[in-house]
């Protein structure tokens, strides 16, 4: 079997039934699943999970700070542009296009480090990465960790219940899901570590990375407006981690086909292009899933791409050694072909 076949660990209800069609748990189903694999006390190889939702509860205290205590329109503001812009934007630029698809590549580990880090920490890297290498693969059918066919909680919750690395993995096939993490800077768990902690990640390495991330960028927004706009940044970025889990329910047309002609030319799975994700953060998803080791999914003229223009940027000043932009291959093999047979039905009907 291939490995992104079992690389995650299968839900209790698992991913399919007898049939091979796909299993769609109800909410308590789904809720049980959840709190079962947070629950640090029953294993301890349940610590990234639990820190994925942890690193959520701990900025709530932020947000209710500002609302509370520190609320000015300027802040909201602020906190308003960090959150859907900036922290969306770069979890393109990282998770996305670098983790994952790999469709650039860094000068050095200094600038792969400074880009890591040009925001708060919030989604760890193996949560992330290995799961969406599984979700291109199988998108929309069973077996795709946020499948929006089997309804909004069960990809709301993705990342407790469906995302999580294989826990019971060989040591061959644990090192070729090393593979797929190497360039992400992550300093992968030996086979006796992933054993004991059910992880490519090492905890204690994960919660000093996050500590250390969250201290400078609260001492730089302290410096910048005081505890105020810290309080407002810190806040924002939790409503992103929120927001963000809902994404892929979205993108996917909430298990409806809502493809339209002439804007959503791919046609093997139900992702669509949706104007706000796209402006705020690059994530044109139809396109990105015809050509997901682009480092440019904005390839119209009104699709703004700001992950893009980071990259490109970065390119030009010499971080970025090599990307890859589908760009021209785009109207090449989809968008022109589609104008000319349009050109031909008006002229047939002439």
């Amino acid at each position: 079997m291939p490995l992104l076949d079992y690389i995650l660990e299968e839900p209790s209800y698992g991913w399919k039934d007898t049939t091979g069609n796909l299993v769609k748990p109800t909410p308590g189903q789904i809720l049980r699943e959840f709190f079962s694999r947070l629950n640090i006390f029953k294993t301890k190889k349940n610590w990234l999970p639990f820190i994925s939702w942890l690193t959520v509860v701990c900025l709530a205290p932020f947000l209710f700070l500002f609302i509370f205590k520190y609320f000015t329109w300027p802040r909201f503001a602020a906190a308003f542009v960090y959150s859907m812009i900036i922290m969306g934007t770069h979890g393109t630029i990282w998770h996305h296009r670098y983790c994952t698809h790999r469709a650039y590549k860094f000068r050095n580990n200094f600038w792969r480090f400074f880009t890591q880090n040009l925001t708060l920490k919030a989604i760890p890297e193996e949560i992330y990465a290995l799961s969406h290498h599984v979700h291109h693969a199988k998108s929309d059918e069973p077996g795709d960790p946020y499948n929006a066919n089997a309804g909004f909680l069960y990809c709301f919750l993705a990342d407790v219940n469906h995302q999580p690395i294989n826990r019971n993995l060989s040591e061959a096939d644990y090192n070729r899901a090393l593979v797929l993490m190497k360039h992400t800077g992550v300093n992968p768990n030996t086979y006796a570590q992933y054993l004991q902690w059910g992880s490519v990640a090492n905890p204690w390495r994960t919660l000093a990375g996050i500590a250390l991330n969250w201290g400078f960028w609260y001492l730089v927004f302290f410096l910048i407006g005081g505890h105020g706009l810290a309080c407002a940044l810190f806040g924002g970025a939790g409503v992103w981690a929120v927001g963000v889990r809902t994404f892929n329910y979205e993108g996917h047309g909430k298990g409806q086909d809502k493809r339209t002609e002439g804007v959503d030319y791919n046609r093997n799975d139900m992702s669509i292009n949706q104007l706000w994700p796209g402006i705020v953060a690059g994530e044109w998803h139809n396109n990105h899933h015809l050509y997901p080791k682009s480092a440019r999914s904005g390839f119209k003229p009104y699709q703004i791409d700001f992950a893009w223009y980071y990259i490109k940027f970065m390119s030009m000043v010499g971080a970025v050694s090599f990307y890859r932009d589908s760009k021209k291959q785009f109207y090449k093999d989809h968008h022109e072909p589609y104008v000319n047979t349009k050109k031909e039905k008006i002229i047939s009907t002439n």
